[in-house]
């Protein structure tokens, strides 16, 4: 029934005076469910699922001039088998990727080692023409060999061929967010990130980004170029890059987790899997739901090539807990 219930708000959304879509009144469907014994409905859980819109900090300014929703979508599932070539069902890939602007996702993350190539390939075959209010952010600098092969290469011409390329694939006359995808430990950072200035200078890139690096890294690198966003794995149980994610908080730099549920390791924690039960979730959508209650600039990118993955990881936005249970869940993950 709990599943049911959610999918039934979710999909057919509330109209004017608090109706569904379908013409029954929220008091009317209350009702229908308590009459159902809906368990959402019991307890603690009654007040789990928002009805209404994500509450004031859902948004998030990147480069203080590009709204987004604070929930947004990666990608990179969306490819084939380890990151690497087409998917299997390249329609499905494109219905996955409408179906998360449709679910209010409005910043959605990729590289062009995701394929390579094919990723932003297929962005642009799902979506273009654009909407407005959608931010594509894209990454250059690592290149694949072989199918679980990723290697950084940062030097100059390369990432300048790399913000071509990548304007080309996604049929974008300027790119929004570029992200160095790694800081190649055998180029100098500034001139790397040189390059994106220049490319930046002429038109061609909004803003810049960083993934996998330090607070003092940032430092560095906020002396050559401004930098928005930095991008480093990050959740509920791999907190690695706490220090990092403290410095984005002090100078509102954006945080986009990448891994956000786990990634190929998963999130498998008996102790926060019984805790997400008793609150009627997955560990998923609480581990989603955390991440926008940790802080303010993180932008969560869940990945997932599932159309039913993607309604369950969007609903875990309007999971709302009270401050002591948090705490709970917190203290319990710390300690897992």
């Amino acid at each position: 029934m709990y599943e049911s219930t959610l999918h039934f708000v979710e999909d057919e959304g509330l109209g004017a005076k608090g109706e569904l879509r379908s013409g029954i009144t929220r008091r009317t469907f209350v009702r229908a469910a308590l009459a159902g014994g809906a368990s959402l409905l019991a307890g603690r859980a009654a007040k789990l699922f928002a009805a209404a819109s994500p509450s004031d900090n859902s948004t998030f300014s990147i480069g203080g001039d590009l709204p987004v929703n604070r929930l947004g979508f990666g990608a990179m599932r969306l490819t084939g088998e380890n990151i690497w070539g087409w998917p299997p069902d390249r329609e499905n890939a494109r219905k996955v990727l409408r179906r998360a602007l449709e679910l209010g996702a409005n910043l959605i993350d990729t590289a062009d080692a995701y394929g390579p190539e094919t990723d932003e390939l297929l962005i642009a075959e799902a979506l273009y023409p654009y909407p407005k209010e959608l931010v594509i952010a894209t990454k250059g600098g690592q290149i694949r060999p072989g199918p679980e092969q990723w290697v950084p290469r940062g030097d100059p011409e390369y990432l300048k061929q790399c913000v071509d390329k990548s304007l080309k694939r996604l049929k974008l006359e300027r790119i929004d967010l570029y992200q160095l995808h790694r800081i190649d430990p055998k180029v100098l950072m500034e001139d790397s990130l040189g390059a994106l200035k220049e490319a930046q200078s002429a038109g061609k890139i909004r803003h810049i980004g960083l993934s996998e690096v330090s607070p003092e890294q940032v430092e560095r690198a906020r002396k050559t170029v401004p930098i928005v966003t930095v991008q480093n794995r990050y959740n509920i149980t791999d907190r690695k890059w706490e220090n990092t994610l403290s410095y984005c908080e002090k100078e509102q730099i954006g945080f986009m987790p990448w891994a956000p549920v786990g990634g190929t390791r998963g999130m498998t924690n008996a102790t926060l899997e019984k805790a997400a039960k008793d609150h009627g979730v997955t560990i998923y959508q609480l581990g989603l739901a955390w991440l926008l209650h940790r802080s303010s600039v993180i932008l969560p990118i869940p990945g997932t090539s599932s159309l039913a993955h993607l309604e369950e990881n969007m609903a875990a936005r309007k999971i709302q807990l009270t401050e002591e249970e948090w705490k709970t869940i917190d203290a319990l993950a710390s300690r897992a």
